[in-house]
């Protein structure tokens, strides 16, 4: 009899699982397939060939798929090869707490060479749990004054660092990175600061004064302890985090993901102080192939590294994790990283790490994520090409995790000394 097993069922959606089949004829041919729906009802799904051994056996941790969406050994990459039915279609989770997604896996007969309508019941099958927060961590919605939000709290006594969870142009509130967060042990605030309940639906300004409130919100919550706070951002996140570091002793850890060095788009303004943005160049907005926006060349030529815009990045106190996708092709991160490290050594600073990924995209997500090469994000009529290739961007968002959690530790946790 053919066994699919899967362990655990049930784990966080971070967490890697041991997928086996069992009782197959030696050496016989199938394909696993894996699916799941959205909560828009929206289909991901993927595809691999694996080969039985002499015993009947397929083990993703031992065993190399012989195609579909991936080849080679990956013991996960049913899960982070999934992709849209609709190609536009980027898989967030948006209620983390009350549910799980569920993912379908199949082992089934390999597909004909011209595929008919007619498709063969799986021979096994089995639903996978993929939740987005431990037992325990709550949820608290965040209306505090004007800040917008979600707080995630995990379970036990005692306090817990605190850290602030930035996206970025995409607007309305991402809340599957802070309550992942919250399950290794953060109290983690996802912070709305665009096109969410009465939030301005368009920015004309990034109000760094409304970033501060949060980060003192943050500060006086009981189950927070201080003095100092870490930053996880993506994007114009990014930028706002960077700006945050600078300008707010309270921020000793900061993880930038695929962030410029200076402001982008629209001025920042604190304390009445007003920086505009660097000059950009829009002929060099391009589109590519299929008609999809890319960004990361419009500032090429443009003056940027030489004008107000440049954050002063070494007047910050803490410590920065720059985490790069070499493909991504809405920003052009790599530079933007190198000129900000160089910046900093020439001031004499060490206080930074960089990790940057040949093939990884812009979309660096928590790991197993699916590749988001294009969506679309409301304030543009054209999508964007996010960019990178489905196998390297898996291994960088497997990595870049483990780190961010680290670094994220290792600055927010006092150290425990030794009595005499």
């Amino acid at each position: 009899m053919v066994q699919l097993t899967a362990s655990p069922l049930s784990a966080l959606a971070d967490e890697p699982v041991h997928i086996r089949v069992t009782g197959l004829s030696p050496f016989k041919m199938v394909s696993l397939q894996a699916s799941l729906r959205d909560e828009k009802g929206n289909l991901f799904y993927s595809e691999a060939y694996y080969k039985a051994n002499e015993a009947g056996e397929v083990d993703l941790e031992r065993d190399a798929a012989l195609g579909g969406n991936y080849v080679g050994i990956h013991p996960m990459g049913l899960l982070w090869s999934l992709k849209p039915e609709k190609l536009l279609t980027r898989l967030i989770k948006r209620d983390v707490i009350n549910s799980p997604f569920e993912v379908q896996l199949k082992v089934c007969e390999p597909r004909p060479p011209v595929k008919s309508e007619l498709t063969s019941a799986p021979i096994a099958s089995l639903t996978l749990e993929r939740w987005y927060v431990a037992p325990g961590v709550t949820r608290i919605q965040v209306r505090e004054g004007r800040l917008r939000g979600a707080l995630f709290i995990p379970p036990g006594e005692g306090s817990f660092p605190g850290v602030i969870d930035l996206y970025g142009n995409t607007g309305g509130l991402v809340e599957f990175r802070a309550s992942l967060m919250a399950s290794h042990g953060f109290v983690s605030l996802a912070l709305a600061f665009l096109a969410y309940e009465d939030l301005p639906g368009h920015l004309e300004k990034v109000d760094l004064d409304y970033f501060e409130e949060a980060a003192n919100f943050l500060l006086r919550h009981p189950k927070v302890y201080g003095p100092g706070l870490g930053i996880v951002s993506l994007c114009k996140g990014a930028e706002i985090g960077l700006s945050m570091a600078i300008h707010l002793k309270q921020i000793t850890a900061t993880v930038l993901i695929n962030g410029p060095n200076f402001i982008i788009s629209i001025p920042q303004v604190y304390h009445g102080q007003i920086t505009q943005p660097a000059p950009f160049s829009i002929e060099n907005i391009s589109t590519n192939a299929l008609g999809f926006a890319e960004f990361y060349k419009s500032y090429e030529g443009s003056g940027v590294e030489n004008s107000q815009s440049v954050l002063p990045i070494e007047k910050a106190k803490g410590h920065f994790l720059f985490i790069v996708g070499e493909e991504d092709k809405n920003i052009n991160a790599k530079v933007h990283a190198a000129r900000a490290t160089d910046q900093l050594r020439r001031n004499g600073k060490n206080n930074w790490t960089l990790l940057s990924y040949p093939g990884a995209g812009h979309l660096i997500e928590p790991p197993y994520t699916p590749l988001c090469i294009v969506s679309r994000i409301s304030l543009l009529s054209l999508p964007i090409h996010w960019g990178g290739e489905v196998v390297p961007h898996a291994a960088a968002q497997e990595h870049a995790w483990q780190e961010i959690l680290k670094f994220l530790r290792k600055h927010l946790i006092p150290e425990v000394t030794s009595q005499p």
